[in-house]
């Protein structure tokens, strides 16, 4: 790897249905890091938008020297569409972010300097403020970061996919491969010398967010499945907790019985019955979980596909 190569940060940006803003906001990106002097590169992935965004990816092309595009067959996902533009990383480092601008690109240059002059292999970029989520969403993602650093031990309260891998942490992560990811968790897990760097999420330059409350769900329970067995052994102790009360309950079934005590009635066994339904149902639909894991990842299908690709005519670095 030259040393130009070895400087030249490559942006990842997965795209969908961004079709208004696209276009500036990559100017706004580019534009932050040519002042800053930072050799830079734009891998643009398209999660098989339904609006006018290959096109307006098509034109950024043509305005900027720099930037390469790809468009997937369909829509795989956020987490494909990042890793397909990982998957084309040229350069020493890279750095995710998202396309609404919500991950000030002013930090960047340092971002850039942490990892060029002071050695980082990982910079994260840390919430300092959550924007204008909901007080609802800010409770259920505490929630999650809680019970995934407790399940797991990876902490990422805060945390966002704003964040630069250097190429040896980049590799690593590469190393994992499992079908169904979780970027953020991953390039957590790796480990490698890392320190942070806090940012205030802005508001979104156009649209709205294109997650939905199903779409979050799913990534949660990805999330904790992906990195921990805890949830069965939680069902596991459900199940002893269980039984522990059956012995009491038989002990003193048995007493009331053999002393003349025993009373007619349905109430204690009906809702018994209905508690077992219900405990045997949850563990049931843990181990599910685990099962569709293990089923996606047997079936061995590419986590995205290509449909078509573009770039600048000089997609070389540019100061």
């Amino acid at each position: 790897m030259t040393t130009e190569t070895t400087a030249l940060l490559s942006i990842v940006i997965p795209i969908y249905n961004e079709a208004a803003s696209i276009g500036s906001s990559i100017e706004t990106i580019d534009q932050v890091l040519r002042d800053a002097g930072i050799p830079r590169e734009f891998i643009l992935v398209d999660d098989g938008s339904t609006d006018d965004t290959w096109a307006a990816l098509l034109r950024t092309t043509t305005a900027l020297p720099h930037v390469r595009v790809f468009r997937l067959s369909r829509n795989f996902g956020k987490e494909a569409a990042l890793c397909a533009g990982l998957d084309q990383v040229a350069g020493g480092a890279c750095l995710c972010m998202d396309a609404d601008l919500q991950h000030p690109p002013q930090i960047i240059p340092e971002m850039y300097r942490l990892w060029h002059d002071e050695g980082f292999k990982v910079v994260e970029g840390v919430k300092q403020s959550r924007g204008e989520e909901s007080k609802m969403y800010r409770l259920s993602a505490d929630g999650f970061y809680g019970l995934l650093h407790k399940a797991s031990g990876i902490n990422l309260k805060d945390a966002s996919d704003f964040r630069l891998l250097d190429r040896s942490a980049l590799e690593a992560w590469k190393q994992m491969p499992e079908k169904e990811t979780f970027f953020r968790g991953m390039s957590s897990w790796i480990g490698f010398s890392r320190t942070q760097v806090p940012f205030m999420v802005a508001e979104r330059a156009e649209g709205e967010s294109k997650w939905s409350l199903l779409q979050l769900t799913r990534l949660a329970f990805n999330a904790i499945t992906s990195y921990s067995a805890a949830p069965l052994y939680v069902s596991s102790l459900i199940g002893l907790i269980f039984i522990l009360i059956f012995v009491l309950l038989m002990g003193q079934t048995l007493y009331m019985k053999f002393n003349g005590l025993a009373q007619d009635g349905f109430t204690t066994v009906i809702l018994m019955q209905l508690i077992i339904g219900g405990s045997l149902m949850l563990a049931v639909g843990t181990i599910g979980l685990y099962v569709e894991k293990i089923y996606e990842e047997v079936k061995g299908r590419p986590r995205y596909l290509i449909e078509s690709s573009a770039k600048s005519e000089d997609s070389s670095s540019s100061q």
